[in-house]
């Protein structure tokens, strides 16, 4: 017992601390201005858009994905109990009763034999095992509970994007729908005049070919929008007629974010992210793993004690036992030596995993920078240019109803114009996607904690 005090203040394998990842000092991309990022966890609610705020809700209270990753926090959970069980000692009791006799003459009566027994054993963890057993499974649990809260982050960008996705979608659904009403306008114009005369058949033929064309592109592009409807049922949980009820409450426009600046540094994403803190935590477990490998090879103690009674026909007994069992690992053919060589390889595995998930964070993060003030850059020269075609169409269709220029002249500046109007809602669409992705790769507004003390009974974390 002294010896098992005296160690107790010690446990082999490395002491954990946090991995110094090497970031950059400072953003290299342009930023965004006004306002402040970091501080949003419900990012989205920014929009003001109250279609979005109900998709959000519904998918975060019934998601397949959070469900996966709150049953794997109840596993870890599960698991570290089990792991903290082990520190203390063990107690089993059996009981039982029989009768015996032989079979007489004169009927000899039964004898009842009633036995009782009280096992205990306690392995002192002389070493530190399982201490570092229970070291591991807590950083395990630390990193379930990341994966829920990346999970949720997730499962948020994914809805907005989708739903900016389809706004995009019914502008230039309902662009392209502008434009087969014109077309289909012209042709009837046109095989009015090739009936009287005044126009060669070829122009009615161009213009029956224009308002064909325009048509297959609107059934086109309003399939694409009944599949962004799929995905937003898919992602909510909703029904279908609920969703489509949702999205023809309010006008085909894209939902803007406020303009937010971005004040933190790459450093920050350590704590920012948390599949960065998964990653990180599970670091921790591997290297508290290498100290239970490491615990094996060294001699064990356990104690062992039982009491039982034992009566019989008036008689009884009590015998009991107790006493320590040392084990010692005197060969194994290099078996404990290698589950530390595996321990230390699974160590360096997942610190590599660790540094190059905080590289791609950086680059993420930067990438969506560089994206976003892109498309901002643009925006003007798109919407000037939409502009500026919408009207020499308009001047088009006056001058050739005047007679003033071809057909083909006019069709040749429709096609310019639908293509500088979809491109500009292309470029309006990405921008807000970029946003979004921002946010994402800035972890959400989600900030760690540190590394949970909390009680192991603790429930999964609720849903936001």
């Amino acid at each position: 017992m002294a010896l098992s005090l005296l160690l107790a203040a010690c446990a082999v394998g490395p002491d954990y601390r946090r991995p110094d990842i090497a970031t950059p000092t400072q953003w290299q991309a342009p930023l965004p201005h006004d306002g402040q990022l970091d501080q949003l966890g419900n990012w989205w609610a920014q929009f003001q858009d109250p279609v979005l705020d109900e998709l959000q809700r519904a998918a975060q209270a019934d998601s397949p994905s959070l469900d996966k990753a709150s049953a794997a926090i109840r596993l870890a959970r599960a698991n570290l109990r089990s792991a903290g069980a082990a520190e203390l000692p063990t107690v089993k009791g059996t009981t039982s009763s029989t009768q015996s006799g032989t079979k007489q003459g004169n009927g000899a009566m039964p004898v009842t034999t009633t036995t009782g027994r009280l096992d205990a054993s306690w392995e002192l963890d002389l070493f530190g095992g399982t201490r570092r057993s229970v070291e591991s499974g807590s950083a395990l649990r630390d990193a379930r509970e990341a994966d829920w809260h990346d999970a949720r982050i997730s499962l948020a960008a994914e809805v907005a994007t989708t739903y900016v996705g389809y706004r995009a979608c019914q502008l230039k659904l309902s662009a392209y729908e502008d434009t087969l009403r014109s077309q289909r306008a012209t042709a009837e114009l046109t095989q009015l005049s090739v009936k009287a005369g005044f126009t060669a058949p070829a122009d009615g033929s161009l213009a029956d070919a224009g308002a064909a064309s325009a048509s297959a592109s609107a059934i086109a592009q309003a399939a694409e929008c009944e599949v962004s409807i799929k995905s937003l049922v898919a992602l909510s949980g909703l029904d279908e007629s609920r969703v489509r009820s949702l999205l023809g409450s309010r006008p085909a426009t894209l939902p803007q974010p406020a303009t937010r600046t971005v004040d933190s540094v790459p450093a920050q994403l350590l704590t920012q992210r948390p599949d960065l803190v998964s990653a990180e935590r599970a670091v921790a477990s591997a290297s508290a793993q290498i100290g239970v490998a490491e615990a094996a090879r060294y001699p064990s103690l356990t104690l062992n004690g039982s009491i039982s009674l034992s009566a019989s026909s008036g008689t009884s007994s009590l015998p009991w036992s107790f006493g320590p069992t040392l084990t010692i690992p005197v060969f194994n053919g290099g078996a404990l030596a290698a589950k530390v060589e595996a321990a230390r390889a699974n160590y360096d595995s997942a610190l590599a995993t660790y540094k190059s998930s905080v590289r791609t964070a950086v680059k993420e993060v930067e990438q969506a920078l560089v994206r976003l003030d892109g498309a901002v850059r643009r925006e003007d020269d798109a919407r000037r240019s939409a502009e500026g075609y919408r009207a020499y169409v308009t001047a088009s269709e006056a001058n050739w109803r005047a007679g003033g220029t071809s057909l083909l002249n006019l069709e040749t500046a429709r096609r310019n114009a639908i293509t500088a109007e979809l491109n500009l809602i292309s470029l309006q669409q990405a921008r807000v996607e970029y946003w979004i992705a921002l946010y994402k790769a800035m972890g959400g507004g989600w900030q760690a904690d540190a590394p949970s003390k909390a009680s192991t009974e603790q429930a999964p974390p609720p849903r936001i």
